[in-house]
């Protein structure tokens, strides 16, 4: 299978080149391709003749979209359409990255693939009319929406803990935000289990059990062997920030089980990770 990532060195880009090793894949980050400019992208997706495109590439600074609300819909809102429309253009079918962030947060069992999207902040807007688009435009596509994606490289709050917690010997995380920390590689197996299937439609790839953002963090310094560090649980609140994220916002993948695809819980991808790229 031909194969086109969008935003291919990002973090789940590079886990998709390292995972889809039995396809011929291509990709494109910026600057070469802007998926806002839809020349530019028509003619790279001319080029590659992909059979499928997995559309990574995404604004996801979830404060700098509440601060530029127009810049977060022409990234992830009107760049996702170009991708779709480029996609029908040329006959490949389309895997698009979606997030948690599209819902408001206030159901503190979870959500499932099919509940209402309602987002509360500037990215989950974006991204929800990025899906919006997609699913009016073209019938062949995936919508896999994830949640607290980390992987080797760049930031993640794995590392911002464990840095906090050597500089200074204690950290403090809110307790009033749920959610499912994923290991990209474990998002990239799904997706690459997923274009085999044919079965178009929305899932929900997170590693399995919900978690807060102060019980993560606590995970996280005991798997590096700072349980001693002192983790203090604080309120939203009093974390100020310029976007507002959906509280209770954990997936429940029930789409992708019923045809065999399932990842393993947050806990033992965590310890996964720090044995490959922090113990080491």
């Amino acid at each position: 299978m031909k194969v086109l990532l969008t935003g291919d060195r990002g973090q789940l880009g590079t886990a998709l080149r390292a995972t889809l090793t039995d396809h011929d894949v291509t990709g494109f980050d910026l600057p070469e391709v802007d998926i806002t400019v839809k020349e530019a992208l028509f003619t790279a997706v001319s080029a590659a003749k992909p059979d499928v495109i997995i559309h990574c590439a995404a604004y996801t600074n979830v404060d700098g979209c509440a601060k530029d609300p127009a810049l977060a819909y022409r990234a992830n809102g009107l760049g996702t359409q170009n991708v779709a429309l480029a996609c029908l253009e040329f006959g490949a079918e389309m895997v698009h990255v979606s997030t948690n962030e599209v819902f408001a947060g206030d159901r503190p069992d979870g959500y499932e693939e099919w509940m209402t999207m309602n987002p509360v902040n500037a990215y989950g807007r974006s991204k929800a009319a990025a899906e919006f688009h997609v699913r009016n435009i073209l019938p062949r596509h995936y919508i896999t929406r994830t949640a607290w994606l980390y992987a080797p490289g760049g930031r993640n709050f794995i590392h911002a803990i464990l840095n906090r917690a050597r500089d200074t010997g204690q950290v403090r995380v809110v307790v009033d935000e749920v959610g499912n920390p994923t290991y990209a590689n474990d998002l990239a197996q799904a997706i690459a289990q997923l274009i085999e299937t044919h079965q178009y439609g929305t899932y929900h790839f997170v590693n399995s059990g919900a978690t807060s953002r102060w019980e993560f963090a606590n995970e996280i310094l005991r798997q590096a062997g700072l349980e001693t560090i002192v983790n203090t649980p604080i309120l939203s609140k009093e974390f100020k920030r310029a976007s507002t994220p959906p509280p209770y916002a954990a997936l429940h993948n029930i789409a992708g089980q019923a045809i065999g695809i399932t990842l393993r819980s947050w806990q033992a991808a965590l310890a996964a990770y720090v044995q490959e790229h922090i113990a080491a």
